[in-house]
């Protein structure tokens, strides 16, 4: 019955509708604001790497947090597996330091 109904709906407003074609109608609808320059702009690699270190760091945080909640019922297998995650993410972070990941400004290192 929805599709059928849903298919009526869209007959009635392609068959009733008006069809008047105009340069206004045809320009993308951006808030009111008319659309100048290129849809995908540049952005420089310090954003990136910003936007990677919050998820890490974000993610971590949500993980150690509900970890911390159920410490008690995971007992030392739950340590055991928070540790390599703090681990694993201690890695990816001094690989980070190293390759000049958290160096800010026009004297990083370029890789």
């Amino acid at each position: 019955m929805v599709f059928l109904l849903m298919s009526v709906i869209l007959f009635l407003t392609g068959w009733l509708g008006e069809k008047k074609k105009a340069a206004e109608k045809s320009r993308p609808y951006e808030c009111g604001i008319i659309p100048t320059g290129s849809a995908h702009p540049r952005y420089p690699v310090p954003f990136y790497l910003v936007a990677v270190f919050f998820l890490i760091f974000d993610l971590e945080g949500a993980y150690i947090f509900a970890w911390a909640i159920s410490c008690d019922s995971l007992g030392w297998a739950g340590w055991l597996q928070i540790t390599f995650f703090i681990f694993v993410l201690l890695l990816g972070l001094i690989y980070l330091w190293q390759r000049g990941g958290l160096e800010w400004g026009s004297q990083a290192k370029q890789h």
